[in-house]
């Protein structure tokens, strides 16, 4: 599933090649006629994300409410002047990395005149179009139009975002952790929490913090929550900046000449099960939790 660094992309990408304009909106698939209908002509007027939530607002009060689930994407094609990821969702099928393709070389891409969308290729829930590109959407659990009073109701349910880090969010995730004796595994994975952190942030933060998984909330320190929460909102942007998740630093990096690391390089534990940790040599342990993989250093994380 998308994480949330992956759904803020999503939203600037909204931002960059859609708000202001006016929007055809269908629905290929025939899944959300009604709600495209509602939305249908109308201006773009925002883009925002909310953890996993996507928000898409319109000029007359209505918001098309999107979330991702394990099989979502959003695909998009445009002019030259259609810039960003031509696909960014579904990690089955592009993986971690964003798919780019803006329909010309390297030397002039996207020069290629633009005659309108192409016929929709599959189960599109949603179809966006402008005069200068369109984006369509795929497998997600969550598509539906909503008044912005019903958009609200979505977000109050959830915890803080650390990609909006508002005033006042550290403290509301200090105050979470404190009256739960969940462990700390289940309560980064709880979207009420903690918004926008999934499977991989999770591990990967825990590692850095050197947490124990099942650690309850109630006894982690304060300052160490506090510590928790920082480290997320750093990663968190830097993910937002790469387009991809990358928790270690350049000294653990085979090849730096990219700039960024290879797969295998990028991650303390996620997925190196079986392997040795790369600050002690514990192999990486294993385990199902909540119904998800984690991942884990029995020695660095001990406490």
């Amino acid at each position: 599933m998308p994480e949330g660094h992956s759904v803020h992309r999503l939203a600037r990408q909204f931002a960059d090649v859609f708000v202001g304009e006016r929007l055809a909106v269908s629905s290929p698939q025939g899944r959300f006629v009604q709600g495209a209908a509602l939305l249908d002509g109308h201006v773009l007027s925002g883009s925002e994300a909310h953890g996993k939530h996507l928000f898409l607002r319109f000029e007359h009060g209505l918001v098309l409410h999107v979330h991702l689930g394990l099989y979502g994407a959003w695909d998009f094609g445009g002019d030259a002047g259609f810039r960003g990821a031509s696909s960014i969702g579904a990690p089955r099928r592009i993986g971690e990395r964003e798919v780019y393709d803006d329909g010309g070389d390297s030397e002039h891409p996207g020069d290629g005149e633009y005659a309108g969308p192409p016929a929709p290729v599959g189960a599109v829930r949603v179809r966006l179009a402008s005069s200068r590109g369109w984006a369509d959407l795929r497998g997600a659990t969550t598509c539906e139009a909503l008044t912005d009073a019903e958009a609200a109701a979505v977000t109050a349910r959830l915890g803080p975002d650390p990609l909006r880090n508002q005033p006042g969010d550290r403290d509301s995730f200090l105050a979470a952790l404190a009256k739960k004796r969940t462990p700390l595994a289940t309560l980064l994975m709880d979207q009420k929490v903690i918004a926008g952190v999934g499977n991989v942030y999770r591990a990967e933060l825990l590692f850095r913090q050197r947490l124990d998984p099942w650690l309850p909330g109630t006894a982690l320190p304060p300052e160490a929550a506090a510590l928790l929460w920082d480290d997320t909102v750093a990663l968190m942007s830097d993910g937002v900046r790469d387009g991809r998740i990358i928790t270690t630093p350049a000294r653990y990096w085979a090849d730096t000449a990219g700039g960024l690391p290879e797969p295998e390089d990028a991650h303390f534990v996620y997925r190196r099960q079986g392997q040795a940790c790369r600050d002690c040599g514990t192999a990486v342990a294993l385990t199902e939790h909540g119904a998800r993989k984690l991942y884990w250093c029995p020695a660095c994380q001990q406490g």
